[in-house]
């Protein structure tokens, strides 16, 4: 499994939650709210240090990460965050 974040979205993740060189983002698993990987669970995103990733990725100088407690969810398929910008948001998918 691989994370890929797109320029755009690291650009949108800068801004959006102010990070600077060297800061992480960590995308991990809510109970509930709707999301397109797990029936019953979400997406979540954090700006937060890495304590025991399972998979890693840097773009832009930012490290985006997935905990191994919640890898179980992205089913073990390549995950793809990109930025929208017709509807000027993050987009998340995920394929094999």
């Amino acid at each position: 499994m691989e994370i890929e974040v797109t320029d755009k979205a690291a650009e949108w993740f800068k801004k959006e939650l102010e990070l600077t060189d060297g800061e992480a983002v960590q995308f991990f698993v809510r109970y509930g709210g709707h999301g397109d990987f797990q029936t019953g669970f979400s997406l979540g995103v954090t700006k937060k240090d890495p304590e025991d990733p399972a998979v890693e990725t840097t773009k832009d100088n930012i490290q985006f990460f997935i905990e191994n407690k919640d890898i179980w969810y992205f089913d073990g398929k390549n995950f793809l965050v990109e930025f929208n910008e017709d509807r000027e948001e993050i987009v998340y998918k995920h394929n094999n």
